[in-house]
């Protein structure tokens, strides 16, 4: 069975390619994140504190001990939020862009779908042992999605520039 888009046309195998590969880069982002709200406070502890102490080693062969000294458990697990947020903003609008040809008129589909990820990881917290869900850290999440719908937009533009101009020659 041939696969068709909406003028009647088959969808090339390079976009039906990237369909498959962002599809599952979002899941599997989305499951990382899940994964880590159900691990009982002790693991999750453990892990941020083997992250802290890479970050600051990292800090001091750089040459910043003070930043090293300053960095916190507290500072790292709201980083880790964000950034894992921020991938999954960035996933969702390159899926968005492989699933529609204007996806800023989409825009509302990943932003709904960063918030209703960031609700249900704080629900799971809840059910975590010696885990707590805490409001702010859906807005911090939150925040990490638009940053990361923010930056693929800014990517999708500068392909969009990089390939109209080479088009034109």
């Amino acid at each position: 069975m041939k696969e068709y888009s909406g003028e009647g046309k088959s969808l090339s195998p390079w976009l039906i390619a990237a369909r498959v590969v962002f599809t599952l880069a979002l899941v599997g982002c989305i499951a990382f994140i899940f994964s880590n709200s159900m691990q009982v406070a002790e693991a999750s502890s453990g892990a941020s504190g083997r992250v802290l102490v890479l970050m600051q080693r990292v800090l001091r062969r750089l040459g910043m001990p003070g930043a090293a000294n300053r960095l916190t458990m507290h500072i790292v697990r709201k980083l880790a939020h964000f950034c894992e947020y921020g991938l999954e903003g960035f996933l969702l609008m390159l899926c968005m862009r492989v699933y529609s040809r204007h996806p800023l008129r989409h825009i509302s589909v990943p932003v709904l779908g960063g918030v209703l990820t960031a609700l249900t990881d704080e629900t799971i917290q809840l059910f975590s042992s010696g885990r707590s869900s805490q409001v702010t850290d859906v807005w911090l999440d939150f925040a990490g999605v638009l940053a990361g719908i923010l930056a693929a937009l800014v990517l999708l533009a500068l392909c969009r520039l990089l390939f109209h101009h080479h088009n034109k020659e």
